[in-house]
């Protein structure tokens, strides 16, 4: 069973940067800062293209790395498509599922909920993004992402549930000048346990890390972890600034 022991910082490189130099400095300098910190996980999640290069920088396991994205096949003739073995083979210990910018572009629950089962299969920790498109004040987004959470985890067994990381990244706020309120972060982590709980039961419920994302930047990633009170973030375009994340992530290792 996966112990959590640390916060989580989860480096969302997207489709950045353009070159294999300009990567590879991005992340030595992060690996530099991140590998003296004892309480927090940094995880990379470059391109795919960029996966066999930062492997190797990673290779003595301070900094993790993910991927984007995975197939939801296990092999066969599907151009263009890389399967959790792959990844596993390649050095990859997380994945991130589910991403709004994914699901914008059709992936449903059910694809989301594949994935999960085959990266845990593979030993890869997903990282399952969930969140709302409106956030309004009667509540019924809550509907919404008690329904997403529950189809996004189908079939993940309770002895699996150790191993999965939920990010809460509610779209509205993505790309917004400022984050979610921290009061209302935490309102909605709370919830988040709550059907973690209905699923798996209030302890392995509890165990579970729940990070935070959207418009996450050096200036309000410790209170948004302090306050809201979640295990970590999940980082855009901060990430590719090692000046930004390397602050955040030395601000979130004070707490």
């Amino acid at each position: 069973m996966a112990v959590k022991k640390t916060k989580f910082v989860v480096g969302n490189w997207k489709m950045s940067p353009v070159s294999p130099l300009e990567a590879k400095k991005i992340a030595i300098s992060i690996k530099k800062c991140a590998s003296v910190l004892s309480k927090v996980t940094t995880v990379f999640a470059p391109p795919s293209i960029y996966l066999p290069l930062i492997s190797r920088l990673c290779a003595k396991g301070e900094v993790k790395l993910s991927s984007q994205n995975v197939s939801i096949f296990k092999d066969g003739a599907h151009t263009g498509e890389v399967n959790a073995e792959m990844l596993k083979n390649s050095g990859v210990s997380f994945c991130i599922v589910g991403h709004s910018e994914r699901r914008a572009l059709g992936e449903t629950d059910a694809q989301v909920s594949e994935k999960v089962n085959l990266l845990l299969e593979n030993g890869i920790r997903p990282v399952i993004c969930v969140g709302e498109g409106e956030h309004d004040h009667q509540g019924v987004y809550l509907e919404f992402l008690q329904n997403e959470i529950k189809n996004s985890l189908k079939g993940v067994t309770k002895k699996n549930a150790s191993d999965i990381i939920i990010a809460y990244e509610p779209i509205w706020a993505v790309g917004a000048k400022e984050p979610m309120q921290n009061s209302d972060i935490h309102e909605t982590t709370l919830f988040i346990k709550k059907v973690l709980t209905d699923i798996f039961g209030q302890e392995m419920a509890f165990s579970i890390p729940i990070l935070y994302g959207g418009s996450v930047n050096m200036r309000n990633a410790k209170d948004i972890v302090m306050m809201g009170q979640v295990d970590g973030l999940l980082v855009g375009r901060e990430s590719l600034n090692p000046i930004g994340f390397n602050s955040m992530l030395k601000e979130i290792n004070s707490i």
